[in-house]
């Protein structure tokens, strides 16, 4: 049965108190974070070995690209979602083509790693906020649609489910909510106007979405993944979305307004959400797995159309992957347009990068705005 409570590992390896934490019965879920990656074949070792001890749990990773990826060494590069809007304002093909790779590239890695999905893609719109930036496609959320609808459908050729964040959408208001409460005075009328219209718009091809730990003041004072208001008359009854609705995570400042992690976790999962992330705090997660015992099971079935279709392992990443069939021809699509890089061609040969946009592609000194802990 899968549980209610998705939560983390320590480190590159299971310890024994990972282990009782995996076994609990309401742990449905773990999430990678950068600790527990060292490379490929480490990681799918972790993965199959949490899969030993809880064969029913969903693993994730956040890996939307640019900043926000857990996957790095021994990984292909994928742009910031922004760069993909700067290539739609100067050729909106080439950038629904390369659209459509970055999100095939991104689920067949991640599969063949044994990780079920990335929570992506991000359909915030491109405003004010401190934390969403260059992780939107854009500031018009009718290029955004267009985009990440193209993105989605190579996530799921791969093989992938889809999960949209942040619902209705982080990026009309400063704060992050990740180090700070953030609170969005406009009226509901705008937010669905304009915010929330690629969540509208893209409905067909979402598996699961995320609310944001923001608070819409005139539509209600929780914020938004806890409230029912959000959950269950916008995005259940007006929407008609019978997706999954995973918790942002509720070790984030945003969501400390629900009371202690007991309190939050029984204040995300009545409000509607189906599982409740508890991340970076381990007496927290023992806490939540604990609080959890007492309510239901999520929807299994729900809950079960978010298992990725996760490839035999052959060895190395390379020989996993070519195992998609897409997945060379995106490789070397992505490295061509976004990165000044060498790729191999279908015979084995170098081809240098002959296109790219006028950007530095070095992102080792860029910090990860969603990386506080």
């Amino acid at each position: 049965m899968y549980g209610v409570i998705m939560t983390d590992v320590g480190g590159s390896t299971l310890t024994a108190d990972d282990v009782s934490l995996i076994e609990q019965a309401q742990v449905g879920g773990i999430i990678l974070f950068a600790r527990n990656v060292v490379d490929a074949a480490q990681v799918r070792q972790l993965c199959d070995d949490i899969r030993y001890y809880n064969p029913d749990i969903l693993i994730g990773v956040d890996q939307e690209g640019g900043r926000v990826a857990r996957l790095r060494d021994g990984f292909t590069p994928l742009p910031a979602m922004g760069r993909l809007g700067e290539l739609f304002d100067q050729n909106p093909s080439e950038a629904l083509s390369c659209a459509y790779d970055c999100g095939y590239l991104m689920a067949a890695e991640v599969l063949a790693v044994g990780i079920d999905l990335s929570f992506a893609p991000v359909l915030d719109t491109n405003s004010v906020s401190e934390v969403i930036g260059d992780r939107s496609f854009h500031r018009d959320p009718q290029v955004i649609t267009a985009l990440a609808t193209q993105f989605m459908r190579g996530m799921r050729a791969a093989g992938m489910a889809t999960t949209g964040k942040h619902f209705p959408g982080h990026g009309g208001v400063a704060p992050d909510s990740h180090v700070a409460e953030a609170i969005d005075t406009r009226a509901l009328d705008e937010i669905m106007g304009h915010d929330m219209q690629p969540f509208a718009q893209t409905l067909p091809w979402l598996d699961a979405l995320m609310p944001a730990h923001v608070i819409f003041s005139q539509v209600d004072n929780k914020p938004a993944g806890f409230s029912k208001v959000w959950l269950k008359d916008i995005i259940r009854d007006q929407l008609q979305f019978d997706g999954v609705l995973f918790s942002d995570d509720l070790s984030m400042a945003g969501a400390q307004a629900a009371g202690d992690v007991s309190d939050r976790v029984h204040a995300a999962i009545h409000a509607g959400c189906d599982i409740a992330l508890v991340c970076n705090d381990r007496v927290a997660a023992h806490e939540a797995a604990e609080a959890a015992q007492d309510l239901p099971y999520p929807d299994q079935q729900r809950i079960k159309t978010m298992r990725g279709q996760i490839p035999e392992w052959r060895g190395d990443l390379t020989s996993t992957c070519q195992q998609f069939e897409h997945w060379q021809q995106a490789r070397h699509r992505v490295i061509q347009t976004f990165f000044n890089m060498q790729t191999a061609n279908s015979d084995g040969n170098q081809v240098q990068n002959s296109h790219t946009l006028d950007h530095s592609d070095d992102l080792s000194d860029l910090k990860d705005p969603t990386d506080y802990k």
